[in-house]
C-alpha cells in the first residue's frame, strides 16, 4: 500500500505519518492554502510546511508541497463568505475536508500513483462488506466524525486515519518518544483563514463591503434598537448585542435581504423538528424511519431522533425533545451508536 499522508506541521498529522511509515510506502505532502497576500498566513504557512518535512526527514519519507490556494478560496472561503452573507453560520472545515483534503488532495495522490491517503483526524474508517463505514474515534473528547460526514464511500475507501484508536495524551506520548520536533506544539483552535477568530472583519476586507447597520425587532416585528449588521450575529447568541432591553434577550433569527434582526427569550430558540438539505447517506441506502442520534453543532450533545428522509437529498430529524438554536448553514450529523449514517446542512428549525 502506497500511501500519502497530509502533513499540517502539527503533532497529529506527524503522529499519523510515524504510524503508517511503519507499514506502508509513505510520502507526506503539505498544502498550501493561505492567501498570499497576508504575511502573517505566509509565515504560518511557511513554519508549518518547515516543521513537516523535519518529520519526514526524521521518518525517512520524502516530503512536499502542494499549492492548492486557489481551489481554497474557491471552494472554501468564497463559500464561507457567501454564506455569513446569506444570513447563515456555514463550517468552513467541512467544505475544506470534502472538496481539499479528501477531494483535490486525494485526486493528486491517485494521478501520482498512491493508492490511499492518511490525515491525522481523530476517527475510523471500518469496511463492513462492500461498503465503508465512517465511524467516531476511540476518544470521544477528540472525535472528528461530525466534520467528516460529507465523504463519500469511495473517499472512505481510500483513506486512513490511525489516529482514531488513539488518545491525544497517547498521541503526543508517541511523538515524545520518538523526539518529534512539533511533540509540545500546541493545537490549532481557530478557522485557520481567520486567526483572530473575528469573522465580520475578514468578510468585510475581503469583500470591501461596509455592512450597514439595520433593525433589531422582536417577535411582533416592533423596532428595538439598531444592531451592527447581520454578519455580525449567530442564532442563539446572546453576549455583545449592544442593545439594553432589561433583560436578557437572544438573537431568534436573522433576515439578510431586509438587514433585520429578531431578538427573543430563550424559550423561542427550541424546535422540535430541523429540516436537512444536502445530504450525503454514508452507512445505508435510506434514512427514512431509522431512530438515530443526532447533532447540529460539533460541540452539541447527540439527541435521540428519528429521522424522515423526504427525498434523496432532504430528511427531517424530529427529536425526542426540542433542541435549541439550530442554525442555517450548519451542520447536522446523525449516528447510530459509534456509526455515521450521514450528515447535511441544517435548513430551517421547524416547531
Amino acid at each position: 500500500m502506497k500511501t500519502l499522508i497530509g502533513m499540517s506541521g502539527g503533532v497529529d498529522s506527524a503522529v499519523t505519518a510515524a504510524l503508517v511509515s511503519k507499514t506502508n510506502e509513505s510520502a507526506g505532502i503539505t498544502l498550501k492554502l493561505y492567501d498570499g497576500n497576508n504575511p502573517d498566513l505566509i509565515q504560518k504557512f511557511d513554519r508549518e510546511a518547515s516543521d513537516a518535512a523535519d518529520v519526514c526527514k526524521k521518518l525517512g519519507i520524502s516530503h512536499t508541497t502542494l499549492d492548492l490556494k486557489g481551489d481554497f478560496y474557491d471552494l472554501v472561503i468564497k463559500h464561507f463568505i457567501d454564506e455569513y452573507i446569506a444570513g447563515r453560520t456555514p463550517n468552513p472545515c467541512i467544505q475544506c475536508n470534502i472538496y481539499i483534503k479528501f477531494g483535490a488532495m486525494l485526486d493528486y495522490a491517485k494521478a501520482n500513483g498512491f493508492d490511499s491517503i492518511a490525515t491525522g483526524h481523530y476517527a475510523r474508517v471500518e469496511k463492513s462488506g462492500d461498503r465503508y463505514l465512517l465511524k467516531k474515534a476511540a476518544d470521544p473528547t477528540k472525535d472528528q466524525s461530525y466534520v467528516l460526514y460529507g465523504l463519500t464511500s469511495e473517499q472512505l475507501s481510500r483513506t486512513v486515519l490511525p489516529l482514531g484508536d488513539y488518545t491525544k495524551a497517547q498521541a503526543r506520548e508517541i511523538a515524545a518518544d520518538m523526539n518529534l520536533c512539533v511533540a509540545r506544539k500546541s493545537d490549532s483552535q481557530d478557522i485557520c483563514f481567520v486567526p483572530d477568530g473575528d469573522y465580520a472583519a475578514f468578510i468585510e476586507r475581503n469583500t470591501g463591503i461596509n455592512f450597514a447597520a439595520g433593525d433589531y425587532l422582536d417577535l411582533n416585528g416592533k423596532v428595538l434598537g439598531k444592531h451592527k449588521g447581520v454578519i455580525h450575529y449567530t442564532i442563539g447568541q446572546r453576549k455583545g448585542l449592544g442593545i439594553a432591553l432589561g433583560k436578557h434577550a437572544f438573537v431568534l433569527n436573522k433576515n439578510a435581504d431586509t438587514n433585520e434582526v429578531t431578538l427573543g427569550d430563550e424559550e423561542h430558540l427550541f424546535y422540535k423538528q430541523v429540516e436537512i438539505s444536502g445530504v450525503n447517506i454514508i452507512a445505508a441506502d435510506q434514512l427514512d424511519g431509522i431512530r438515530a442520534a443526532g447533532k447540529l453543532r460539533y460541540r452539541h450533545t447527540e439527541q435521540p431522533c428519528v429521522i424522515h428522509q423526504t427525498d434523496k437529498n432532504t430528511v427531517i430529524l424530529e427529536f425526542d425533545t426540542p433542541q435549541r438554536a439550530p442554525s442555517p448553514g450548519q451542520a447536522a450529523v446523525f449516528y447510530d451508536g459509534d456509526i455515521v449514517l450521514g450528515g447535511g446542512t441544517i435548513v430551517r428549525g421547524i416547531k
